[in-house]
């Protein structure tokens, strides 16, 4: 997973496309609350916010 992350900067860093970052983070950030919700006990903390 590492190399796969070290070439994405790679690859963002020689085509100058940073503004790919946060987009990316952000995606990241909905993923893992995506997979957080899925758990019984986090989920009504979840709900909560929204």
């Amino acid at each position: 997973m590492s190399g796969f992350v070290m070439k994405l900067w790679a690859v963002m860093k020689e085509r100058k496309k940073f503004w790919l970052l946060p987009i990316l983070v952000v995606l990241l950030l909905f993923g893992t609350l995506i997979v957080l919700t899925q758990s019984s006990t986090v989920a009504p903390f979840i709900y909560t916010l929204f």
